[in-house]
């Protein structure tokens, strides 16, 4: 498939970026379109960053906004659940640690469908 020229522009500009690696990216979202989206919108992963390449893969857009919709509302009633049940003490334990744990929740979440997918 030809490439319009904003695509060339890139493979061209950015070192080590070129057709076989934007290949290899779509085919990673084709395949995990909902969990990609899902873990950038949850973690503190660049959020942005993987809504312009889900435009550019040309990502389902009514999945997309799924996606976003869940992993966001999760991520802010998770954070406003914590303040609501223990109060201004959590606070600062939310602050220095809920982007680690965000990581390890999903780690331990992709693991587990890893575990139950190829050893049960």
């Amino acid at each position: 498939m030809p490439f319009p020229r904003l695509h060339n522009f890139f493979f061209h500009v950015v070192p080590g970026f070129n057709e076989k690696i934007f290949y290899d990216i779509k085919a990673l979202y084709d395949r995990y379109d909902f969990w990609i989206i899902f873990t950038a919108g949850f973690t503190p992963i660049p959020y942005k960053l993987f809504t312009v390449s889900s435009g550019a893969f040309q990502v389902n857009f009514i999945m997309f906004v799924i996606a976003s919709a869940v992993s966001r509302a999760a991520r802010f009633f998770l954070v406003a659940f914590l303040l609501w049940k223990f109060g201004e003490p959590i606070r600062n334990f939310i602050d220095r640690y809920f982007d680690r744990l965000a990581i390890l929740f999903t780690i331990l979440l992709i693991g587990g469908f890893a575990v139950v997918k190829f050893f049960l």
